[in-house]
């Protein structure tokens, strides 16, 4: 199964963009906390959500992989690995409505006041 032809991938999403430009890579935020571990403490829910999103049909892994490849040349190539990852998964989500932009605005806010109170 390839690519949905009816999924833009080239298309700008304003949420992921704003993301994109905030430039907070991990290897670049970790020494700021003085976290030594080179991986991101997202990066197994990444993986987890990539795995169930696969087994249960939503996206297949081949689909979600060439959906990456071609976010990673037309959006996302300046981001590194494996916020280009994550940025692509999400923006494949938003794009077959395996997600609203609203609601995964809504649960960033969230997320942002959680730590921001820390």
């Amino acid at each position: 199964m390839s690519v949905r032809s009816d999924v833009d991938l080239g298309r700008r999403i304003a949420l992921l963009e704003a993301i994109r430009r905030e430039q907070k890579e991990w290897d670049v935020i970790a020494p700021l906390y003085g976290v030594t571990n080179p991986a991101p403490p997202w990066r197994t829910s990444l993986i987890a959500t990539c795995e169930c999103l696969a087994v249960s049909g939503a996206l297949p892994a081949l689909e979600r992989r060439n959906a990456e490849d071609e976010l990673a040349k037309s959006v996302y190539g300046e981001v590194s690995a494996p916020e280009s990852e994550l940025l692509a998964l999400v923006h494949t989500m938003l794009n077959r409505g395996l997600v609203a932009e609203g609601e995964l605005a809504s649960r960033m806010r969230t997320v942002r006041s959680r730590l921001e109170a820390a």
